[in-house]
């Protein structure tokens, strides 16, 4: 894993990650995915939807607006002190810290810092052309309330019995005090959660099967085992909602940190909502023939949280250079080791000259040819080697060079990224070749 400084430099130098407004100066720790990073993160909620929505036989999707009725944060205790930070202020330098970040004075300037103060993170918007009190709404601080308040459209329109579980992708914003650490903390994030909806008995034993379930899903796309764990959420700081907690952490170079969180929300989200819209959001148990309010077992990954993370475990600096026949030595090569389902770009086409015209057309018909179905690039420029280093800094699992030799045999030579093995494959099965290694 690289340093925080480095991480953020080739995220920017190569099109993952831009800061917002960045021609205005920035604005407030928010962040633009470019091209690779859109690519990548697209592939990570891909991924994520596979295995929570196409791989499950009771598991449904929703896309639940952002704006909702402020009723709804009312019931849920997000208009409360509950859902507030606690803010100082230093009379010297005016700038402003959650108080579980400071201990006594000003950590910038020294100075005195004023008493705390509760701070909502529930960011304010007006409805209509009127801005007042009646028109006041909020953007949704998470999706899952979203969820819950369709449990009983969905269960319907569906058709489903307990237990079942109903996944979304989506936004969320949160007015942060301190957002820091790159994408890590910020005001407007994207959230994967899934609710599980089961039996007040069952709860516990589907906790553990989702709990484990989500640390393999991790595993199984390259997490090393030694940069994630879980971290089980003490009695004392449970939120009020909750009867148990179980956080997914990963290591980044600024520390341990949560990348997704486990939660037994018992029945507190849909009786709420049932008392405060007065609607029955309960369930009929055919087979036990009684009624009860289901329980909640939460995963809640932060997407961009979990870009960052693999990121960090990606990235890797090889000192004096990834040597073979073809490449120069250099004193230090960065390599993202993504895996393949979350690369951004799975192959890349190079023709070995650029000043041979028929190479270069060569090349150019496997491109074409390759771009409908897979996420590939063209580079001519530069030396091979070059070129090959380019591709390994953005994690591109497969080089595909055609050179003279593909005049001659119509094939070309593969270098896989992780082993920089070379073999020569078919034109014509190249496209096979790719679909059977990528999936």
């Amino acid at each position: 894993m690289g340093s925080l400084q480095k991480i953020v430099s080739l995220a920017k130098r190569r099109g993952f990650v831009f800061p917002s407004s960045e021609i205005y100066g920035g604005f407030g720790s928010c962040y633009d995915f470019g091209p690779l990073g859109v690519e990548m993160k697209n592939n990570i909620k891909k991924a994520w939807w596979s295995e929570m929505v196409r791989a499950q036989d009771s598991v449904v999707g929703l896309d639940a607006a952002i704006l909702m009725s402020p009723k709804i944060w009312e019931a849920s205790g997000h208009l409360t002190a509950g859902f507030a930070d606690e803010l100082v202020e230093c009379t010297k330098c005016k700038k402003r810290f959650r108080t579980d970040e400071i201990t006594g004075k000003c950590p910038e300037c020294g100075g005195e810092v004023t008493k705390p103060r509760k701070f909502n993170l529930m960011m304010k918007t007006f409805v209509g052309p009127v801005e007042e009190e009646a028109s006041q709404a909020y953007l949704r601080a998470e999706t899952c309330q979203g969820i819950y308040v369709n449990f009983k459209n969905v269960m319907n329109s569906m058709r489903l019995k307990i237990p079942f579980g109903i996944a979304q992708i989506g936004k969320s914003f949160r007015n942060e005090i301190t957002p820091r650490d790159f994408i890590y903390r910020t005001r407007e994030f994207e959230q994967m959660e899934m609710q599980w909806f089961c039996h007040p008995e069952k709860a516990g034993e589907f906790f553990e099967y989702w709990k484990e379930k989500r640390m393999k899903w991790y595993l199984d796309l390259g997490m090393r085992k030694e940069n994630i764990r879980f971290k089980e959420a003490a009695k004392e700081d449970l939120a009020h909602y909750a009867k148990r907690a179980v956080d997914i952490e990963y290591e980044f170079p600024f520390g341990w940190r949560e990348i997704e969180g486990i939660h037994n929300r018992g029945d507190w989200d849909l009786s709420n909502h049932s008392k405060s819209s007065g609607q029955d959001l309960s369930y009929f148990d055919e087979a036990e023939g009684k009624r009860y309010t289901p329980h909640i077992i939460e995963t809640s990954v932060g997407a961009d949280s979990s870009f960052f993370a693999f990121i960090c475990n990606a990235y890797e600096e090889i000192k004096g250079g990834r040597t073979k026949k073809t490449e120069a030595v250099k004193e230090e090569e960065v390599f993202l080791r993504l895996h393949k389902s979350i690369a951004p770009v799975k192959a890349a086409v190079l023709p070995l000259m650029k000043n041979k015209p028929e190479i270069v057309k060569k090349a150019k018909e496997v491109y074409q040819a390759l771009k409908p179905h897979f996420s590939v690039q063209y580079d001519e420029v530069g030396s091979i080697g070059k070129r090959y280093r380019r591709q390994d800094e953005i994690g591109t699992f497969f080089c595909l060079t055609v050179d003279f030799d593909s005049l001659e045999k119509d094939d070309l030579t593969v270098r896989n990224r992780d082993t920089m093995e070379q073999k020569r494959i078919d034109i014509k099965g190249i496209a096979e070749f790719l679909a059977k290694e990528i999936s």
